[in-house]
């Protein structure tokens, strides 16, 4: 499965997805943004994980939120667009 969302203000972000018995199995998300700390890509990709695939864009931004350490520095993007992103392309 695969999706782009252009944030608006921001940048592309897109996503992989590999879905098994109604839970993300593996997420590659990418796109135009920047992160800090490099490995917050890394942990993000963990964090979709094992979500069900019936979870709104709310419920996958506050759980991105948890699983990123607090010094986390997103540019142009934020969790809800993450949120969106995979929303869309579960739909």
């Amino acid at each position: 499965m695969h999706a782009e969302y252009k944030v608006p203000g921001g940048k592309l972000v897109v996503i992989d997805l590999d879905v098994k018995d109604n839970m993300i199995e593996q997420a590659r998300l990418s796109g135009d943004f920047f992160l800090e700390p490099p490995e917050a890509l890394g942990l993000i990709n963990q964090a979709l994980q094992g979500l069900s695939v019936n979870s709104s864009a709310e419920e996958i931004a506050a759980h991105v939120s948890r699983a990123l350490p607090s010094d986390t520095e997103m540019f142009g993007l934020d969790p809800q667009a993450i949120g969106i992103v995979l929303r869309r392309a579960l739909a």
